[in-house]
């Protein structure tokens, strides 16, 4: 799916001890003098707690602050996005990053803001022949917020519309960071994680985040929300919260896991993960089932919001969250013995538990798809039970993400990375600690009764911290089995490796199981450590960053941009153009014209279309193809060289070879194919139209032509 990707290239340019108070007439002088001294004790711990408070929520602002500037200058830097033309930064917007924006750029073109609303619940522009309402397929009211702000803010005459999107972004990078030093800083007592976590997130900035090259991206817009909602939930999860701080810290979880789920499709996914942590740790009675329980209907209501903002997306209503989290609530009110008994009684309700939970899923799950008839996240699931050995496919859309590097294991050289800043061996030593501690946490539950203090180990972890590890833990799994899911881990590595190494719980642990424990020795580890590696960190890397933001860099894609401007200048505004998806996304936004397919993916229609018009990089006869593109509408069609001659990928993942698996044929090239595949008679399309045969000039009509791209015009009829 990367084949415009490679279009894009880059140019190089320039206690205060009580006294014993004696039976004598001294007593009441000696009393009043301890009083005093309490009170100045207090008044003294509280001043420090007030002044570090103030120095650390400084602290946490400035670090926000800087890191957004540093995203924004180096993609300043990258592609000198102030000196070049619209037509270029548009096009520096790449693949679905551009689609988005387009909407922005839509509702800021259209005569008012009722019409731009109107354009996007009725758009016929965005699918040929279709029309569809955009605010329910697609997670893009950040663009309509934004541009009601630009249109209704006196700022037109200062901020060009692209500079206020982009530095909105950026700025949330600030929010970001923010909300990963408030979260090392809750669940070590002290702002010197939440520095070292924030330093962490900028020196590993090529595994933490990508937002400075593909800027619209969702994951931008929503991961700041997440990391404010993991924030709020490592404070709710404190005991003895105060009745009114509780209401507002499930009020900020409410509105962070709102604001997240409108912002990114993939939210459900996301927060599956998250139920399936609570999930556990409920059942293990390592949280109190009663915030538990407020979490699962939290992320369900929010949901719910979501899916009524989005007209009722059917996707939504379909989620396993949705199902999850209903079955473990039902499950949860028809057992509720599931914590008596001894420790082998526990454990078969436990796993019975577990067992009726995902049976429940399963079915509630597939009542709701069967009663909305939904396919649209099928390619999902079969392209999980491809990736994880049950059974190979030649289905043509599960095969793209096999075949995308964003989507296989992690790449070892990320260990590499991580190792130089000293994230991964801090990472992993905390991680082992606190996983220990959780263990026999957990063995500790199922052994004894509820409330039975007898022999209460002293290895226990607060439920904040248990939350965060199992969060760390599954989120880690997510990202060694899909490379593209390692930003919802890396940053929380920075903030769970930082608030261990400051963390009293761990270092107490560690010393207690050495025999070295004092309170003095573990105050002095928690401290020193951590600012240790915080020197080290900023003398290996700063002079390296000092570097990056001086290194200058120009966009230059002139292949691309000619395209656009012949677009713009030689075809009706109503044309339709056919191609790959990550083109015609650019397409889009930079000429407005009419699309068949974009990338979009995430709907069973339109993935049947993109396979349409993908023929044209298979081995069909031109009468076909042609009947294929006209059905969509097309007018145009535009073959790229760099998809009909891949190099890129090996011998069974290029775009052609997954379109001959599916549709029977053999692979080019030396090479084995299955036996039940075929040879057909048919040369491929995309090489054979540029020979100018009769039975291919007589359909299509070459109108232009570069290095890169070839456009035809379809002619009306055979």
């Amino acid at each position: 799916m990367g084949a415009f990707d490679t279009m894009m290239s880059i140019r190089q340019r320039k206690g205060a001890k009580a006294t014993e108070v004696s039976e004598d007439g001294a007593a009441p002088q000696e009393n009043v003098t301890l009083e005093d001294n309490l009170s100045s004790g207090g008044s003294c711990r509280r001043f420090w707690k007030i002044l570090s408070f103030t120095i650390g929520g400084a602290i946490a602002l400035c670090t926000g602050l800087l890191t957004s500037v540093y995203v924004a200058t180096l993609h300043e830097n990258d592609l000198w996005f102030s000196n070049i033309k619209e037509v270029e930064r548009e096009i520096s917007f790449r693949t679905e990053c551009g689609l988005y924006y387009s909407y922005y750029k839509q509702m800021l073109q259209a005569p008012s803001l009722l019409q731009g609303f109107h354009g996007l619940m009725y758009d016929n522009k965005t699918e040929s022949m279709r029309t569809i309402n955009l605010l329910q397929r697609m997670n893009i009211y950040q663009e309509v917020l934004l541009s009601v702000l630009y249109r209704v803010l006196p700022i037109q005459k200062y901020l060009e519309p692209v500079y206020f999107y982009i530095y909105t972004l950026f700025g949330l990078q600030a929010v970001y960071v923010a909300a990963l030093y408030v979260t090392s800083w809750l669940l070590s007592g002290t702002w010197l994680s939440g520095l070292l976590a924030a330093l962490w997130y900028v020196t590993n900035r090529v595994d933490t985040t990508r937002v400075e090259f593909t800027v619209p991206l969702r994951e931008n817009w929503a991961l700041p929300f997440l990391a404010v909602q993991g924030a709020a939930v490592t404070y709710f999860l404190r005991p003895a919260l105060r009745p009114g701080a509780e209401r507002l810290t499930l009020l900020a979880i409410f509105l962070s896991t709102f604001i997240f789920s409108l912002t990114w499709q993939f939210n459900q996914f996301t927060m599956l993960v998250q139920a399936l942590g609570l999930f556990a740790l409920d059942s293990l009675d390592m949280l109190p089932a009663l915030k538990a329980t407020r979490l699962y209907l939290i992320q369900t209501a929010a949901l719910v919001l979501v899916c009524a903002l989005q007209f009722f997306n059917p996707m939504i209503l379909g989620s396993l969250l949705i199902s999850f989290n209903l079955s473990v609530l039902i499950v949860r009110k028809f057992q509720k013995n599931l914590k008596t008994g001894n420790f082998l009684n526990r454990l078969v309700k436990l796993l019975l538990h577990l067992f009726m939970v995902l049976c429940l899923t399963l079915l509630l799950n597939n009542v709701i798809k069967k009663v909305l008839n939904l396919k649209s996240d099928e390619h999902i699931f079969k392209f999980l039970m491809a990736k994880f050995g049950f059974g190979a496919t030649r289905d043509f859309d599960a095969n793209l993400y096999l075949c995308e590097e964003a989507f296989g294991l992690l790449p070892l050289n990320t260990f590499g990375r991580l190792a130089d800043t000293l994230l991964l061996p801090a990472y992993l030593s905390v991680l082992c600690v606190t996983g220990a501690a959780a263990l026999a946490g957990a063995f500790r539950n199922l052994s004894q009764p509820p409330g039975d203090q007898t022999g209460k180990c002293s290895v226990s972890l607060r439920p904040e911290t248990t939350y965060n590890l199992v969060h760390t833990v599954l989120f880690g799994f997510l990202a060694l089995s899909t490379m593209r899911m390692k930003y919802l881990w890396t940053p929380h590595m920075c903030v769970f490796a930082a608030s261990g190494l400051c963390s009293p719980e761990v270092w107490g642990l560690l010393l207690k199981v050495a025999h070295l424990y004092s309170p003095a020795r573990m105050c002095m580890m928690r401290y020193s450590v951590p600012t240790l590696i915080l020197l080290y960190v900023c003398y290996k890397f700063w002079p390296g960053m000092l570097d990056e933001l001086s290194e200058l860099r120009e966009f230059y894609d002139p292949d691309t941009v000619e395209l656009m401007r012949w677009i713009n200048s030689n075809t009706p505004g109503a044309a339709v153009f056919a191609g790959s998806m990550q083109l015609l996304a650019g397409v889009k936004l930079c000429t407005g014209r009419t699309l068949t397919n974009h990338p979009h993916y995430e709907d069973s229609r339109l993935r049947a279309r993109t396979r349409e018009v993908y023929q044209v990089y298979a081995k069909r006869p031109p009468e076909e193809v042609h009947a294929l593109l006209r059905a969509l509408g097309a007018h145009y069609v535009i073959l790229e060289d760099s998809i009909c001659f891949e190099h890129r990928h090996q011998r069974g993942c290029r775009l052609r070879d997954l379109l001959d698996v599916a549709n029977g044929h053999t692979m080019d090239g030396p090479g084995e194919n299955d036996p039940d595949l075929k040879a057909t008679g048919h040369p491929r399309f995309c090489e054979e139209i540029k020979r100018d045969l009769p039975p291919y000039t007589a359909l299509f009509t070459r109108v232009f032509q570069n290095k890169t791209f070839h456009v035809y015009k379809l002619s009306r009829s055979k």
